[in-house]
């Protein structure tokens, strides 16, 4: 007990509380899908899984987070070669052994026993801010060197092309912007950057033409002309009514009739909640979000060592970039891509993920503050 009271007393209690809540309120809303879906003619679990896994996947990840939470995340990041060969590793095995969950053209997921799955991606988001954190960290007297930016940029585009191949380009965006986040805070120097947007201006021609695939450029035509792609739009028109359907304080959950959308126990959970809870929920949801990633910003601030920002400043920006893409993507400002909303979509190896994540960023808190007095 003493033990547990000094852990409590060290550790920063707001960052979990705001984690456990958003694992709440996912918990509320997927039991009330379930329950709206449930078929008599099918067993508890089976009715009730996605609830039940989100809910393990939480408890398990919090005890994992409190755990990491106690290592020295200098010594985690310089174990890069074990957790870089586990995640990387599993992340390949789905070109032999991968499968595409339906309705889906990447296979980045592989089956596990009693129906469960997992996608090694996600895992690989923690083993790659990471390793590319402590790379940063070693190259701050060689930024402004073209041969060490051209490494930096190798360590960023590797995980990209793998991704890509898998036919993941949602995932792969993710990885971009938390690469590019990170860049950027570590001091990448300002003519790297003009340098850097000139190449995606003269690269967006072929991107579009040469890599982009049909329907993928459709979702982005029906963006400006929804009306000409009705199909295309006809998930993001349904999200868009179940949000204008809740209007200020919601239709509740449980028992009440929620306008269908397509995978809304996925990509567009926040379509539901904010039926159920309104635009008072929508608000909620995105201030335990970005309360969390202000969070997570306030311990790079107090870190004495880059590394330990960094790795805050990688976490942050998963949180911020996929909260964007994904509310983006139910309020039809930006194309479907297949991000889930932190904590809240329906999904084990995402929540872990998570909370892996969220304990690197105690592990940063605990073992590294920066007095008020400080230099």
């Amino acid at each position: 007990m003493k033990a547990v009271k000094e852990y409590i007393k060290t550790t920063d209690r707001l960052f979990i509380l705001l984690c456990v809540a958003c694992s709440g309120l996912s918990v509320l809303a997927l039991t009330s899908f379930a329950h709206d879906a449930a078929s008599a003619d099918s067993s508890f679990f089976a009715n009730y899984r996605l609830p039940i896994v989100q809910a393990g996947a939480a408890a398990l990840g919090l005890a994992c987070a409190i755990v990491i939470s106690t290592f020295d995340y200098h010594t985690l990041a310089t174990a890069w070669p074990i957790h870089a060969a586990v995640t990387w590793g599993m992340v390949l095995l789905t070109f032999v052994i991968g499968y595409s969950p339906l309705n889906t053209s990447n296979r980045s997921w592989i089956e596990l026993p009693l129906g469960l799955s997992i996608q090694p991606t996600e895992l690989a988001k923690i083993s790659f801010i990471l390793t590319f954190a402590m790379h940063l960290d070693n190259s701050r007297e060689r930024m402004k060197e073209p041969a060490a930016l051209m490494a930096l940029l190798a360590h960023l585009g590797a995980p990209l092309l793998l991704i890509h191949l898998q036919g993941d380009d949602g995932t792969a965006l993710i990885f971009l912007l938390i690469g590019l986040s990170m860049l950027f805070v570590a001091g990448l120097p300002r003519k790297y950057i003009f340098a850097g947007a000139g190449c995606a201006a003269v690269a967006a021609p072929i991107l579009w033409f040469r890599i982009l695939e049909d329907y993928q450029k459709e979702r982005i035509y029906a963006l400006f002309d929804p009306e000409s792609y009705p199909d295309v739009m006809w998930q993001q028109n349904q999200a868009s009514i179940s949000i204008g359907a809740g209007q200020i304080t919601g239709r509740g959950f449980f028992g009440v009739e929620h306008h269908t959308v397509p995978k809304a126990e996925n990509d567009f959970i926040f379509s539901y909640i904010s039926e159920s809870m309104g635009f008072i929920g929508s608000l909620l949801v995105l201030a335990l979000l970005f309360g969390l990633a202000a969070k997570l910003i306030a311990t790079a601030f107090r870190s004495q060592d880059r590394l330990g920002a960094l790795i805050c400043v990688g976490i942050s920006a998963v949180i911020i970039w996929q909260t964007i893409v994904n509310v983006g993507m139910n309020l039809s400002l930006l194309p479907v891509i297949g991000i889930t909303l932190p904590f809240f979509t329906a999904g084990g190896t995402s929540v872990l993920m998570l909370y892996l994540c969220m304990g690197l960023a105690l592990s940063v808190y605990t073992h590294n503050k920066r007095n008020l007095f400080d230099g």
